[in-house]
């Protein structure tokens, strides 16, 4: 036979096998996928030269990346599609390579008619192919990969250059509302050679609306003013451009140096909101500091007295006097406990109650006693004892092997997310599997005596202590894992717990992460966002709004010895945290650049803390003592449908740490029909029966009412409004004054903070 007819014949064979779709081809993707992506005429210089050197890693891989063969929806997910299966990303070259060549005894690729090769008939819709065209006939990476195939699919050599990085330029730009910029994406190799891959990388913006990117690499500024960040990600490696839109407009330069400066917050924030024309608010009144100060520094309402008093004072200094009054009272310590035990607390069918209440009391010990940051997070991750004995082993009762703990850890004292990295190089990030295990290896050696758990009722005692011996594998390569830290080095000394090492690499000084997600953390807190967003997701993709006031921040709460109560002083005696949250119309769009106050709905806790403060009756909790507040609660599974209807965490979460932060029909419907709303309001004990026993004037009780609800004296119309509706017969004025309160309790300036 002809070798042509040989090669006619293969070719038909190939194509009844695609059109018969056997499970060896790809599928059919969803709407997810990424579009193909063209080679534009104008950019096509941005693509390498044709040569005959194509191998797999170097020239294959990226073109599957960019065409979206292996993302999530598509190749790369965990089974693959009908069959044909790629790793994530790109992440493993082998099966990658194994995949395309080797499996379904090579029919994927023929050499001998590459144009006739599944793997480019599918990417091209030359046969029916669910995810569409990806790449088209006449296209630069069609021309490689068939180069590739005809070239008998060659790997990479020993002495090829390797991927060690890629820079984008422009790094930044500020540009102007619809403008546009054009950015260039160059791969750097170990032997010191460039290439340009604009058209080969995959973006990604994190606010489209504020700027928008397509596949060639083109940036187009929305009309909505502010910043964001666009990933440039190839192979692997990622560069970041962030972009500024400015608001349209001038504004005089002697506005942002005329704002006072109490410290370096001010300074850094007003150079952050001159550089997107933004104009801050005015300064908030007197009551609306007074208000916003007690909650959040010890989550309670001043009393009506507290609120007269500081409404009095004409002292200059009064507000910063007020802060450290506030830092040195004993409900900071449950307040800001509480916040915590929400990222600590297990759940005690899991791991026991009295284990659960040795727990909680280590936590509001440590802040009690002022504990420095880093010393509390130490004490944790070191913990070793009885966890009837030492609250702090209760993490190691909860998570129960390296990998948990890893995961936990990470996220919660370095913001770094490795849940991804467990399986497969992180998507969005630099962290791989080895850079998982390496740091799971640091907790290999965790030991345990006593019963372990025995759910739903776990009620024994264990021992956690440092075992002689212990190893992680890596799930690729079976071999045992050394640890190794994130970066940087931290070696384990001989008979030394390896987590002492791994705490004091965590803690030192080289380790920016620890002290930037601890300030952001409680920055987040105080202000209503985070400087990163969300508040432990620290990655080059998902940059800081102000990256040089969070990188202050950690320096000064590092040169305070991780002082919490210090950082906080410096954040509520700083004129940013002072500004009012109405907007104006040169920054009634911003949010996130803190040229206002944010508004937060009150937590659960000191929602409920508050109606118990205002009312004069407390709530009754079971397995409490009797007058106890909500913040002082051990578990969430202490039923009360108040906290529950106000976003409390789900106690049946593992772990129960996620609140629900916006506002509902059920909580409105909450605070204006609760049986036990209305049984505060209108009990003997109760503020408006208190307040009518003292034959007080209409004028003053009513007075009393917005104080102790506002902290505020109510506004001429307000108290007029109020005087017109109170009842000239004496015995009905109760039930008015009840009303009242009622009125004011179910108001959105009772439930936020202003």
């Amino acid at each position: 036979m002809p070798r042509s007819a040989s090669w006619s014949l293969t070719a038909v064979w190939v194509i009844a096998l695609a059109s018969a779709a056997v499970a060896l081809v790809p599928a059919s993707v969803d709407a997810a996928s990424p579009a193909a992506v063209p080679l534009p005429a104008t950019h096509r210089d941005a693509v390498p030269a044709a040569t005959s050197a194509v191998n797999f890693e170097l020239d294959v891989m990226p073109i599957l990346t960019v065409a979206g063969c292996n993302s999530g929806p598509c190749h790369g997910k965990s089974r693959g599609q009908n069959g044909f299966q790629l790793s994530l990303l790109g992440f493993d070259a082998d099966f990658d390579f194994n995949a395309i060549v080797k499996q379904a005894r090579g029919r994927r690729v023929q050499p001998s008619a590459p144009e006739q090769s599944l793997l480019l008939l599918k990417a091209a819709g030359i046969v029916p192919h669910g995810g569409g065209v990806k790449l088209p006939a006449e296209s630069e990476n069609y021309a490689t990969l068939k180069r590739w195939i005809a070239s008998g699919m060659p790997r990479s050599q020993a002495t090829d250059p390797k991927l060690v990085g890629i820079e984008v330029a422009p790094r930044d730009r500020i540009l102007p509302a619809k403008s546009r910029e054009q950015l260039k994406v160059t791969a750097k190799y170990s032997d010191g050679s460039k290439r340009d891959v604009t058209l080969l990388t995959a973006y990604q913006s994190n606010e489209s609306a504020v700027a928008a990117i397509d596949a060639a690499g083109l940036v187009t500024a929305g009309a909505l003013p502010g910043e964001t960040a666009i990933m440039a990600r190839y192979m692997n490696h990622i560069a970041v451009f962030n972009v500024a839109v400015p608001l349209a407009g001038k504004v005089d330069k002697d506005i942002y140096a005329s704002l006072p400066r109490r410290n370096f917050i001010d300074e850094l924030v007003w150079k952050r909101l001159e550089r997107l024309g933004i104009v801050p608010s005015e300064v908030c009144d007197d009551a609306t500091f007074l208000r916003r100060a007690h909650l959040d520094v010890i989550g309670t309402l001043p009393t009506a007295d507290e609120a007269r008093k500081f409404l009095a004072d004409t002292s200059p200094d009064k507000r910063a006097k007020l802060v450290d009054a506030l830092l040195a009272r004993p409900e900071y310590a449950d307040h800001w406990a509480n916040k915590w035990a929400d990222l600590l607390r297990p759940n005690p069918y899991r791991v026991g109650i009295k284990a659960t209440v040795v727990y909680d009391q280590w936590i509001r010990d440590a802040f009690r006693t002022n504990k420095p940051y880093d010393r509390f997070v130490a004490d944790l991750v070191a913990s070793r004892g009885s966890t009837f004995r030492n609250g702090a082993t209760v993490l190691y009762r909860d998570r129960r092997s390296p990998e948990e703990v890893t995961t936990m850890v990470c996220q919660l004292f370095l913001g770094v997310r490795l849940d991804c990295a467990r399986c497969h190089h992180h998507p969005f990030e630099v962290w791989g599997q080895d850079d998982f295990f390496g740091t799971a290896a640091y907790f290999s050696r965790v030991g345990y005596k006593g019963t372990g758990i025995s759910a739903p009722i776990s009620g024994s005692e264990e021992f956690i202590y440092t075992r002689t011996e212990g190893t992680v594998k890596h799930p690729l390569t079976g071999e045992n894992v050394p640890p190794k830290p994130l970066f940087g080095s931290a070696p384990v000394k001989d008979d030394e717990d390896p987590r002492a090492a791994f705490t004091r690499w965590m803690t030192s000084p080289e380790n920016s992460y620890f002290a930037q997600v601890a300030v952001n953390r409680i920055w987040t807190e105080i202000m209503g966002r985070g400087i990163v967003e969300p508040v432990d997701d620290i990655r080059a993709t998902n940059p800081p709004s102000n990256p040089e006031l969070i990188n202050a921040l950690a320096r000064e709460f590092r040169a305070q010895k991780f002082d919490i109560k210090q950082l906080l002083r410096t954040i509520l005696t700083s004129h940013v945290y002072e500004l009012s949250a109405l907007p104006n119309p040169r920054n009634n769009w911003d949010t996130k650049n803190y040229s206002r106050h944010y508004r937060q709905r009150l937590r659960a806790e000191t929602l409920l803390d508050a109606v118990c403060e205002v009312t004069g009756v407390p709530e009754s909790f079971a397995a409490m003592p009797p007058n106890s507040r909500a913040v002082e609660l051990w578990t969430h599974r202490v039923q009360n449908l108040f906290l529950d209807s106000f976003g409390r965490p789900d106690p049946n979460q593992d772990p129960p740490c996620e609140r629900l932060a916006e506002s509902t029909l059920v909580q409105s419907l909450h605070l204006m029909n609760a049986p036990s709303l209305h049984d505060k309001v209108t009990s003997d004990k109760g503020l408006a029966a208190r307040l009518l026993k003292q034959d007080a004037a209409p004028d003053e009780w009513i007075e009393e009412m917005y104080l102790s609800v506002y902290c505020r004296y109510p506004t001429t119309a307000e108290r007029n409004a109020a005087a017109a509706l109170v009842p000239a017969d004496r015995t009905k004025q109760r039930q008015f004054a009840e009303d009242l309160l009622w009125a004011l309790l179910n108001t959105p300036e009772f439930m936020f903070k202003n």
